[in-house]
């Protein structure tokens, strides 16, 4: 089995449009929600492939719950450890050019951590760990105070 790690997933909200006006009312031309993180990346991309995988990481809140069902809509396993907070949302602005609003995503408590670490003891000779993507930028905040 080939597990993905997704510490800081999100939730990508692409939205477009011909013309961005500052200041203005804009009105969108297109928007989609998509399940978003470089770990869930590697899983769909496994999935595709026909490769056995699973996505690890933290998520939380209603936002969590959406990018969770979505990945299952998608037909990829999936074993998330909680956070104390909600999964971030991204925007995706596609324009005369293209702006990303990246959140830092939630905070990871103790708690968290240790759930998340205990998946590891099931790991089994020939199981593969692949981590990608950002670390949430609240738990960097933490282990560097202490």
């Amino acid at each position: 089995m080939i597990y993905s790690v997704t510490l800081n997933p999100a939730i990508d909200y692409v939205i477009g449009l011909p013309h961005l006006e500052l200041g203005a009312v804009n009105r969108l031309a297109s928007a989609v929600k998509l399940p978003g993180g470089k770990g869930i990346n590697v899983s769909r991309i496994l999935q595709a492939l026909d490769i056995p995988t699973t996505a690890w990481g933290f998520n939380g809140g209603a936002t969590g719950e959406y990018l969770t069902n979505s990945l299952h809509q998608l037909g990829l396993h999936t074993d998330f450890a909680p956070a104390a907070g909600d999964t971030r949302i991204n925007v995706k602005l596609k324009a005369e050019s293209e702006t990303e609003l990246n959140a830092a995503g939630p905070t990871i408590t103790d708690d968290n951590v240790a759930a998340f670490k205990a998946k590891f003891d099931a790991l089994q000779p020939g199981d593969v760990v692949v981590m990608a993507g950002s670390i949430p930028q609240a738990w960097v905040t933490r282990s560097t105070a202490t």
